[in-house]
């Protein structure tokens, strides 16, 4: 198969395998019924982009998904207090 019959979505995820769950590129390659070498190369072009990022915005993705979520758990946090604050003013209402 040549690399434009997987989709760039699918050849990231597959990546993410082996870079982020720790499986190895030749059991991907097994479970996924790819030979080991594409996996590998696609293993190494994500690398490589995220390499490129790191270098743009001066951020590891981990530090960037650490403040992502930080900013996520704030946002929670505020909803929940307008939530509560529109039910409290509905009450009040006639």
């Amino acid at each position: 198969m040549s690399a434009s019959k997987h989709s760039q979505e699918f050849r990231e995820n597959t990546a993410r395998q082996v870079l982020v769950q720790g499986k190895t590129a030749s059991k991907v390659a097994r479970e996924l019924g790819l030979p080991e070498w594409k996996v590998r190369d696609w293993v190494r072009s994500v690398k490589s982009k995220e390499g490129q990022h790191e270098r743009i915005t001066g951020k590891s993705q981990a530090a960037e998904l650490a403040e992502l979520k930080k900013r996520n758990k704030q946002l929670e946090m505020e909803n929940e207090i307008l939530k509560k604050a529109t039910a409290y003013f509905a009450k009040a209402l006639p």
